[in-house]
């Protein structure tokens, strides 16, 4: 980490759900590295705060905030804290989430709704809830002839784009999360506010580790039973998962002015699987 020689993000405020561990802690420290402002969102408080602990220490700005993002009010309340802390909302990123996996036949309502909730609808009011501190406030700046540009960028996966067995809820709300993507592109787009996704592959976080660890999200338990995982190792060209990092380099890439004519687009990281 060199805080001191990339500036590209000097001043920019961004959200990221998720960022206590994995892909969204490495997005944090990243965005943090290029001089963003960072709210660091985790529905555990412990390791939320111990990557305000990481960028503060490597000399960046960034508070936590903790909450569950399916809570009624927690979008609205993420927003105001985060305006509130740092005067602006520049970047969301949609990160959290979990895998709840069953057959489709074997599928319970309440499976299928926790999928929706986290990655779907709640990324939705996130982004509704960041109108008042993106579209309205680029409103008064096209007004002034200025142009501002803010990102919105949200985590889709590889299985939201060609489906994926055992996850009928996953895929749907991942799938969803592209349509939403593409409208907030059309609709927010004159508004010099870029929303695009991303569509992960085989990723090495909590979520994709060995079944067999025992790891829980939420009480239900996570992971890919090992020889699963090697089999599916072997079916990407490179031969392997991408790691945390990589993965964060694609959503630096779509929050940053590296991409400020990138908009609606859906950015595959998955090593050339499923291309």
């Amino acid at each position: 980490m060199y805080l001191r020689r990339k500036r590209m993000l000097k001043n920019k405020v961004a959200i990221i759900t998720g960022s206590g561990r994995g892909v969204g802690r490495a997005v944090a420290l990243k965005l943090a590295e290029s001089g963003a402002r960072v709210v660091v969102s985790d529905k555990d408080e412990e390791p939320a705060a111990e990557v305000v602990k990481e960028i503060h220490e490597l000399g960046g700005n960034a508070i936590a905030f903790p909450g569950d993002v399916t809570d009624g009010d927690f979008s609205t309340s993420i927003m105001e804290t985060a305006a509130k802390e740092f005067g602006s909302v520049d970047i969301l990123v949609n990160n959290a989430g979990y895998t709840w996996d069953n057959l489709i036949h074997k599928m319970t309502d309440e499976q299928f709704q926790a999928m929706l909730d986290i990655h779907l609808i709640a990324p939705f009011k996130l982004t509704r809830a960041a109108a008042p501190y993106m579209r309205d406030a680029a409103k008064k700046e096209i007004a002034n002839g200025e142009a501002t540009y803010r990102k919105i960028v949200n985590v889709s996966s590889v299985a939201g784009v060609m489906g994926n067995v055992g996850q009928a809820n996953y895929s749907s709300a991942k799938a969803g999360m592209i349509g939403l993507t593409k409208t907030v592109a059309k609709e927010w787009g004159p508004f010099n506010i870029n929303c695009n996704a991303v569509a992960f592959g085989l990723i090495d976080t909590r979520l994709t580790q060995s079944k067999e660890k025992g790891e829980t999200v939420n009480g239900v338990a996570v992971g890919i039973p090992e020889k699963v995982k090697k089999m599916f190792e072997q079916s990407i060209p490179q031969q392997r998962a991408g790691t945390a990092e990589e993965a964060a380099a694609g959503i630096f890439y779509l929050a940053s002015p590296l991409s400020n004519y990138t908009n609606g687009q859906v950015l595959h990281i998955n090593g050339g699987w499923y291309t």
